[in-house]
Order: structure tokens, then C-alpha cells, then sequence
């Protein structure tokens, strides 16, 4: 519309008029229309040979108008000048720019791989376009198949696979696994739970290399006692056992036996690394994994009928106060008399019959009884130090699939009895291996010798039991410190643990110099870390595939109806299994409304049990629970399984990667 010297003022189409510096004009005409210009010229830069104008293109730099004279002709007009200065723009693997309205031509070895890369891109895009198609048809392409726990967990989001599938989600309007279940990419829910599983945490398999256990070399002492282990009839790993000596002479031997797989099996040797990389036996219905082969667990199990290696520790108690006199730890023999089973002996060995008030025959009945009346004491004590008793007003439950004797496919027909915690037996068990465990945490201490440790600073909510390798209490057992030492066939952490006592037991004062591992030494911290990983997801996948079979366990019985006690944020959880889920309806009632809820829907695939709220069974308002400690594991556990797929991908630009944003 005017000019000076260092600026123009121009009119855009929207009648406003902007000032302009003269050096930022690339192009003035005066016809046609700016709009019609722009409209001509994209036109006609579609048509422009890239490979012509490179060759047509001068050596040095150049300017877009110049070029579009050399390709056009010498009178070459706006609209081509711009038609030119758009595709110059649009193929930066041709030519580079150099300045306003200025470029230059890419050497040719740079332009031949670009011409590649974009052939590649063009292969790409059309091969996910193709698996799109066929998974969208309900037909899952190998690559897919094979890469189907990478896409929906962990994946790589510029990878056609993933690509294929986000493409596909938004062309069917399906959710991802309905998709992928319904283009027979997932064989089965309870196959896609397991390989999940193994994908995460067994990426090279659950075989174990051919590997010998070796023998217990050292001569060791036989111990004068007759023990007995306490276990479920499926257990293979026995790591523990008791005896009880002295009775009705006034003062109680008492004998807590570990196996002892730390006497034969060195550190770095093969079967430690093997136990190292498992870290601990991973347990679900129907199937476990073990940390050590099988051959290796039966050569230093505590089976009956033969006399066991065995890491012990003798505490001797008076008979009448159960005051405790003094402790020993000794490596020795231990004749294991019996392997007493608990689903044989539940009924049976009872509160009444132990304390006599009711008659009852089974092995060990003075032992058992001892050691009953010892374990409500020891309990006792610690509920005084943790300043309140421990309640188990909350079921175990134990799982029976019938209808496989292999490995499970999902199929079984699965049975869920209630265990309540706390039974006798159970209580039996439980209280002598924390006695043992605070005993060989404090024992190693003493000695100068580094452990792994159990604390928790409080039982204040939110404070988790925390890993470490100095001795600290425990306020939620009620201990002055803490270790897991009582199941080194099943625990890596036992058996590091295992090693430090061995080193005490022999070495005394000494002991700091010989122990495996060292004071602040990194190993054990690194054992630490990997532990608590291993042991968290092993944890999470045991309660994923119980939550599995008992959504199964509903849909075999066809349970329409179930009753509960609410939660918060309309968290319900089932009164006869162990199961915690959202029911509509539930959000506004207070803790510990007891209610019935119907079922609407279960999904085996995301573990979701849908449900609204059908009536309150009890009138008057709940009380409030007063621990709440366990809300966030609560809602964590009812929470459907979650993906790593972003259906806004779909729309990113090329090479962009927004963030993950998981999705059920």
C-alpha cells in the first residue's frame, strides 16, 4: 500500500494492514489477488520435479526466484516464483536453506538417503495401514503377536507394531484387548495374565540351567532332639522346623531348625547367581515357581526320616514363666521326625485341644501345646511394645483348581476356602520364626557383622517397612530389630542373611573379617534393591492371578448377588472373598456399611468386576474403621489392569511421542 526506505505497510485479506521491513520481503506483484496467488501457486508446486529442479539447481547458494526462472522459463511470474519458493520449502532432503528466500542444493550422497529413508517411511506407513486393516478384520499379523506384550506395556510408540494397534483401536472403536482378543491375538485371559507375567519378570524363561547341588561338606554334630516341621501339603521347600526339649524338668529347650543351603552353596557360584536373578519363589493357584531347581531344594529341604544340615537356634525357657534364660545358635544335624501338615492337622489341632480342655490324638501333642502356650506369650509381649494387639479379623484363602493335573490353563474348575489367620498352628509357626529372626538380627549385630534388615519406624499411617542393612525396630511386629533369615530356599534375602549367621556361629568376635559381605558393602545394598523389586511384582502378580480365579470362581457359581462392607470411595470389600472392587452407588456410605451389591459385569482380561450397590444391610451408621493404613493397597488392588497404549498417537505428528497416558 506504501514503502520507505526500511519498510512497507501491506493490506492482508482480512482488510488489516501490518508494517513490514523491507528485508523481509521475498516476493512483490501487483495481480493477481493475494489469494488467488497463494491458491495458483500450491497448485503448481505440487507439479514441480524435485530431481529436475536439484539438477537445474546452481552449485552455490541461489534464490527461489532465480531457480523458478531456470525451471519455468526466464519470465517466469509471481505465481510460479511462489509455486517455487513452497516446494523449496517442503523438501529439505533436496535443498537446505541459506538464508531469507535463499538455498542451497543437499551434496548428492545426502539426497540418495533421504530418498531411502522416505521410501522406507513410505513402506512403513503402508505396512502398518496393512496390519491396521487386519487386525480391525479381526486377523492379528505375526509381528503384532509377537510383540504383544512390548505394545501394551512397555512400548516403543514409533514402532509399527504399536502403531498398527493404536490405528486399528480408533478404526474399530474397540478397546485395545477387546481388539486384540477378538483378532485371536490373546489365547486366553488367564494366558494373557501368565505371559504378561513372564514377559515382565522372566523375559528368558522359568527353566533352570542343569545344575548340581552340592554337598554339605562340613562334619557336622547330631542334634539331640526330634523335630517337626509345621507346612501346607503342597510345600516342597521346607525351610523350618521345631523341637521342644525339657518338659516337666522345669526348663523348656526350645529349638527353631532352618535349613541350611548356605553351608554348600557359595557366593557368585552358579546356583547363587540362579538365586540371585529369581531373588525368591514366586506362588499362585495351581503352579509355583521356585527360586532353585527342584534337585537342589529336595538336597537341603528338611524332610522327614533323614537327619538335615540345619542352622539352629536353641532358646531356653523357663517352664513356668516362659521367662527367656539365654540362646545359642549351633550348625548341625537335625533329625527331622516328622513334616506335619497343616490342611491335615487344621481340625484337629485346636485352641481347646491344645490347652486341654477338650481330647484329641496327633503327633507332638505335649510339644504342640508347649509351644502354643509359648506363642500366645511371645505374641502377647509384642503387642505391648507395638501398644495394641494384632487383629486378624480378616480370612486367608486358600485356591484348589480341579480338572488339570499340569500346569493351568484357566479352564479349571477353582475352589476358595477361608484359612482364618491366626490359627493355632499358624500362630505356632509364625511366632517362632520372629523369635529366631529378631534373635539373628540382634546375633549378627553383636558380632560386627552386616545383615539385611526389616523396619518400620512407626505405625503411623503411610509409614512403610522399609529394607537395610543396620540393625532398627520394628513397630509394626513389636521387635527391636529384624531380619528374614527362616526360609533361605525360598528367600534370596535368607540366605545372604544365612551366610552373615553362619560366619557369627563359627567365627565369633572374628567374624567381621570372614563374613561374605563386608560393613557398607555395595553388594548388599545392591541385593536390596533387586529384592524389593522382584518381591514387589512377584507380590502384585500373585494377587492379580487370585483376583483371576476368583472373578472365575463367579462366573462358574453364577453369583449375581454379593455382600460386603464399604470402603472409601465407593471401595467395597466382599465379606467371603478376597476380593475389593468399585460398586456404583457405594460412594457416599460410610466406612464399614455393610451392604449387597449386584454383579453387572465381570471382565477377565482388565480384572474388572463392575457392580451397583442393591441394598444396606445394616441401619445404623458404620463405625469408622480406626486403621486405615491399608486404603491405598486397597484401591490399588481393585484398580483395572492398566495399558500403556495413548489412542491420541494416532494423531501425533511424525517422530513425536507424547506422553503416556495409561489407559484400560
Amino acid at each position: 500500500m506504501s514503502e520507505t526506505d526500511a519498510s512497507v505497510q501491506v493490506e492482508l485479506d482480512s482488510g488489516k494492514r501490518v508494517k513490514v521491513k523491507t528485508a523481509n520481503l521475498l516476493l512483490r506483484f501487483a495481480k493477481p489477488e493475494p489469494a488467488a496467488l497463494l491458491a495458483a501457486a500450491q497448485a503448481q508446486a505440487a507439479d514441480i520435479d524435485l530431481e529436475m529442479a536439484w539438477e537445474f539447481a546452481p552449485e552455490g547458494e541461489f534464490g527461489f526466484a532465480d531457480l523458478a526462472r531456470d525451471y519455468f522459463s526466464a519470465s517466469a511470474g509471481p505465481e510460479q516464483q511462489a509455486a517455487m519458493l513452497f516446494r523449496l520449502f517442503e523438501a529439505p532432503h533436496y535443498f537446505r536453506r541459506a538464508g531469507k528466500g535463499q538455498f542451497k542444493k543437499a551434496p548428492e550422497e545426502i539426497v540418495k538417503a533421504a530418498l531411502l529413508a522416505i521410501e522406507r517411511r513410505a513402506q512403513q506407513a503402508a505396512m502398518i495401514e496393512a496390519w491396521a486393516a487386519e487386525l480391525a478384520a479381526g486377523r492379528c499379523p505375526a509381528p503384532v503377536r509377537e510383540q504383544l506384550y512390548r505394545i501394551l506395556f512397555k512400548p516403543d510408540k514409533n514402532g509399527p507394531e504399536y502403531k498398527a494397534v493404536v490405528a486399528a483401536t480408533q478404526r474399530a472403536q474397540k478397546a485395545p484387548l477387546d481388539l486384540l482378543l477378538a483378532a485371536g491375538a490373546i489365547d486366553s485371559p488367564y494366558q494373557f495374565h501368565w505371559r504378561r507375567f513372564l514377559f515382565d519378570s522372566f523375559p528368558k524363561g522359568t527353566g533352570f540351567p542343569a545344575l548340581a547341588a552340592p554337598a554339605i561338606k562340613d562334619e557336622l554334630p547330631l542334634a539331640p532332639v526330634q523335630a517337626f516341621s509345621i507346612d501346607d501339603s503342597q510345600t516342597t521347600e521346607i525351610d523350618d522346623a521345631l523341637s521342644v526339649n525339657g518338659l516337666g524338668t522345669g526348663e523348656i529347650i526350645f529349638g527353631v531348625h532352618i535349613a541350611a543351603p548356605a553351608l554348600a552353596i557359595a557366593p557368585d557360584s552358579p546356583i547363587d547367581k540362579v538365586a540371585r536373578e529369581r531373588l525368591s519363589t514366586v506362588y499362585m493357584p495351581g503352579r509355583k515357581l521356585t527360586m532353585l531347581p527342584d534337585a537342589v531344594v529336595q538336597a537341603y529341604t528338611l524332610i522327614e526320616g533323614r537327619d538335615c544340615p540345619a542352622v539352629s537356634v536353641y532358646f531356653r525357657f523357663d517352664e513356668a514363666t516362659l521367662a527367656l534364660n539365654g540362646a545359642e545358635t549351633r550348625i548341625e544335624r537335625v533329625p527331622i521326625a516328622a513334616n506335619l501338615r497343616h490342611d491335615q492337622l487344621d481340625e484337629v489341632v485346636t485352641e481347646s485341644a491344645l490347652t486341654g480342655d477338650s481330647v484329641a490324638a496327633y503327633p507332638f501333642a505335649p510339644e504342640l501345646a508347649f509351644c502354643f502356650r509359648l506363642a500366645r506369650h511371645l505374641k502377647a509381649q509384642r503387642e505391648v511394645v507395638r501398644g495394641k494387639p494384632e487383629n486378624f479379623n480378616r480370612p486367608d484363602y486358600n485356591f484348589r483348581l480341579d480338572g488339570n493335573d499340569g500346569e493351568p490353563d484357566g479352564d479349571e474348575t477353582v475352589r476358595i476356602s477361608e484359612r482364618k489367620r491366626g490359627a493355632p498352628l499358624d500362630l505356632i509357626v509364625s511366632e517362632a520364626m520372629i523369635l529366631a529372626n529378631c534373635h539373628w538380627g540382634g546375633f549378627i549385630a553383636e558380632h560386627g557383622v552386616p545383615g539385611i534388615y526389616r523396619s518400620q519406624a512407626s505405625m503411623a499411617p503411610g509409614i512403610k517397612v522399609r529394607m537395610g542393612t543396620k540393625p532398627a525396630p520394628h513397630a509394626g511386629m513389636g521387635v527391636p530389630q529384624y531380619t528374614w533369615a527362616t526360609s533361605p530356599l525360598r528367600r534370596y534375602v535368607d540366605l545372604v542373611n544365612q551366610w552373615q549367621i553362619i560366619a557369627a556361629a563359627r567365627h565369633g568376635r572374628t567374624a567381621a573379617l570372614v563374613a561374605p559381605f563386608k560393613p557398607k558393602d555395595a553388594m548388599l545394598f545392591s541385593v536390596i534393591s533387586q529384592f524389593d523389586a522382584a518381591y514387589t511384582a512377584y507380590n502384585d502378580f500373585q494377587r492379580a492371578i487370585e483376583r483371576f480365579w476368583t472373578l472365575r470362581w463367579l462366573q462358574q457359581n453364577s453369583i449375581a448377588e454379593l455382600d460386603g462392607v464399604a470402603l472409601k470411595d465407593g471401595l467395597v470389600r466382599a465379606d467371603t472373598l478376597p476380593l475389593v472392587f468399585k460398586a456404583l452407588g457405594c460412594e457416599a456410605l460410610p466406612r464399614n456399611a455393610h451392604v449387597r451389591v449386584r454383579i453387572t459385569g465381570i471382565d477377565l482380561l482388565t480384572l474388572d468386576l463392575h457392580a451397583n450397590l442393591a441394598s444396606r444391610l445394616d441401619d445404623a451408621p458404620a463405625a469408622q474403621a480406626a486403621d486405615e493404613a491399608g486404603d491405598d493397597d486397597e484401591a490399588a488392588a481393585a484398580a483395572p489392569l492398566a495399558l500403556a497404549i495413548d489412542l491420541g498417537d494416532a494423531q501425533a505428528p511424525e517422530g513425536d511421542t507424547p506422553p503416556a497416558v495409561p489407559a484400560g
